[in-house]
């Protein structure tokens, strides 16, 4: 967008681009979540920043920006939980002393996450404002404002906005099931995800893997079954649970139905690697299917580490999460049996604090949204980051809250106001001094620290290449290599990281084929398909220690191609031997077989460059 002649061009070139993937015109915009660049690229050239700050500090400083709205973001929802500012001071301390485990914008920054979270951090902040009652009409109606571009920011910012959305419907959907929600304000937000997504869906050129999501199948499917099921919650407790069962199976059904007829009618496959990836991860799938074990083996996609636990308990933020949580699911689980149970309707009692605690519409919003969540973050690492920054508010707002406090104190037989007041101020305020006293030494150190970038080998090589190869010079290699290549020197590519697209999941396949055990003849025919010129090997894949024995690269391929694995250990009966060598070991013999195909250009201690022949030579 800077370098283009104008806005315009910067668009056009964005829409057919032919200078990223080889031998094809792609639509940078249907099929990546970039407009937020397109954004920060408009505001550079129309207010004329150039003049007093470079692009790169720019782009960094918004995304920092944008943290800071996270932060405030969750400050708000963790008082409005609580009724009291301590409340949010607590959890903005406990999100940036547990920094770690919270965020991963000081060491990656331009990360989908980390533009769509924030907005994530807004929306559930205007939700759980809409939850309070009695809300003034033009209240309610900026806050659903709020809760619709907060959401639309959301979905625009990041590719896996669907899942995180279906896992917010799902809490909306068991809440109205026990009816612990109102109904009218659960059916606007339904109504606003897909708006949002359809909205997302528009300007990304009609991306059909948006409509063929689960979070449109099932929200439109809620609404239905609630249309045909107007007497769900009448009668007494087995009659409810009864009928319960009924509509979440004919809610499941059609969100079957619906979401198989709309991927029939639009000939969707994109997503089709993530329910491989889901059906693997819990014993179901193909155990040898390249683009699930492609997951499966790295450790952001696997279980969440215990020592996470470990490092939260140290700010004491998981004890107090588990304190919190234990007595917000006891109290959720009273008052849900208490309403389908038939009888008079809570709201309405004189005394409730005689039967059962209240539990307010927001707090039960929340906690059903930090248990759905945590599963999720315990069952893959790399969505932790939506769980623990709600642990910090959650557990914050309940060591704050005036009900928690007053249950607690009812139960031992010590209830009095005064007690209450005086708890619920005096622990975050020894937290937050415990916290300041313990952490503040170290985070001012590391404020003081300068840290830079040092990977010698790849700065020669991207030197090397900006050097001595075309502008329009194709080159293969692995995709997070490539990505790199692309940004630092401008060459066209056979394939990089976006795996959200079916042919670029085959063609980074094909491309891998180079660690694999193939024929000279087979490669450089694979490679040259797909318009390569140059190929790049990395040591640390062909010769990988990182993983354990079936998670490397070459044995994903190896057993992919149906070959053995090499290394100590066993192997499936049915694999057999290939007759050809590992192609990235064998090149480096320079035997004639290889080098009437490729020629080498450029080596150092990590990377080898072999120029592709265009035609066979004669040995």
């Amino acid at each position: 967008m800077l370098q283009a002649p104008s806005i315009q061009l910067g668009l056009h070139g964005l829409i057919y681009d032919n200078k990223t993937e080889s031998m094809r015109t792609i639509n940078i915009l249907e099929r990546m979540n970039v407009y937020q660049e397109v954004f920060l690229g408009v505001l550079y050239r129309i207010f004329h920043i150039k003049t007093f700050l470079e692009p790169v500090y720019f782009y960094i400083y918004t995304l920092f920006g944008l943290q800071a709205v996270y932060v405030a973001a969750l400050y708000v929802t963790s008082w409005l939980l609580s009724g009291t500012w301590l409340s949010g001071v607590l959890a903005a301390f406990w999100y940036i002393t547990n920094r770690i485990d919270t965020t991963r914008v000081e060491f990656t920054i331009p990360l989908r996450e980390n533009w769509a979270l924030p907005f994530f951090a807004v929306q559930v902040a205007a939700i759980t404002f809409l939850l309070r009652p009695h809300l003034r009409p033009l209240h309610e109606r900026l806050t659903l404002l709020a809760v619709f571009i907060s959401t639309f920011l959301f979905s625009l910012a990041w590719q896996f906005n669907q899942f995180m959305l279906l896992i917010q419907a799902l809490v909306l959907f068991t809440l109205d099931c026990l009816d612990l929600l109102p109904k009218g304000k659960v059916t606007w937000i339904y109504m606003i995800q897909v708006a949002s997504l359809l909205l997302v869906c528009l300007l990304q050129f009609f991306n059909s893997m948006i409509v063929g999501s689960l979070l449109v199948s099932f929200n439109l499917s809620t609404l239905l079954a609630r249309k045909l099921q107007n007497n769900l919650k009448t009668g007494g407790l087995f009659a409810r649970l009864g009928k319960l069962f009924l509509h979440v199976l004919l809610v499941l059904c059609l969100t079957f139905l619906v979401n198989k007829f709309i991927k029939r009618v639009l000939n969707l496959e994109s997503d089709e690697h993530i329910f491989k990836f889901l059906k693997a991860k819990f014993g179901f799938g193909a155990k040898r299917d390249f683009d699930a074990n492609l997951y499966l083996c790295e450790e952001a996609f696997g279980l969440l580490p215990f020592d996470t636990f470990s490092r939260l308990s140290g700010t004491l933020v998981f004890y107090s999460y588990l304190l919190v949580l234990f007595v917000m699911a006891i109290t959720a689980a009273a008052v849900a049996v208490h309403n389908l149970s038939g009888s008079a309707n809570i709201k309405s009692m004189d005394k409730p604090q005689k039967c059962t605690m209240l539990l307010k519409p927001g707090a039960a919003y929340n906690l059903v949204h930090t248990i759905l969540f945590g599963l999720l973050a315990l069952s893959t690492m790399r969505m932790k980051y939506l769980w623990t920054s709600h642990i910090c508010v959650f557990a914050a707002s309940g060591l704050c809250s005036s009900d928690m406090w007053g249950m607690i104190l009812r139960l031992v037989h010590l209830y009095t106001p005064q007690r209450v007041s005086v708890i619920r101020y005096l622990t975050p305020i020894l937290i937050l001094l415990y916290l300041c006293y313990k952490f503040w030494p170290g985070m001012m150190a590391e404020l003081s620290e300068l840290r830079e970038f040092y990977d010698p080998d790849t700065v020669e090589l991207m030197n090397w290449i900006k050097s001595n190869t075309p502008k329009k010079a194709v080159i293969a290699g692995s995709m997070q290599l490539l990505a790199g290549v692309k940004l630092c020197t401008g060459r066209i590519l056979t394939n990089h990281p976006h795996y959200e697209d079916k042919s670029l999941r085959e063609r980074t396949k094909e491309v891998y084929q180079i660690y694999a055990r193939r024929s000279p003849e087979d490669i450089h025919q694979i490679l040259r398909s797909f318009g390569t010129d140059f190929v790049i090997l990395e040591d640390s894949i062909c010769y990988e220690r990182r993983h354990s024995r079936g998670c490397r690269l070459r044995d994903l391929l190896d057993l992919a191609n149906g070959h053995t694995m090499d290394g100590p250990g066993g192997n499936d009966p049915d694999l057999k031997p290939s007759p050809y060598p590992r192609f990235c070991e064998e090149i480096k013999r320079n035997l004639p077989s290889y080098t009437m195909y490729f020629a080498k250009v450029f080596q150092n201690k990590t990377f080898h460059v072999y120029k592709l022949t265009r035609h066979k030579k004669t040995p």
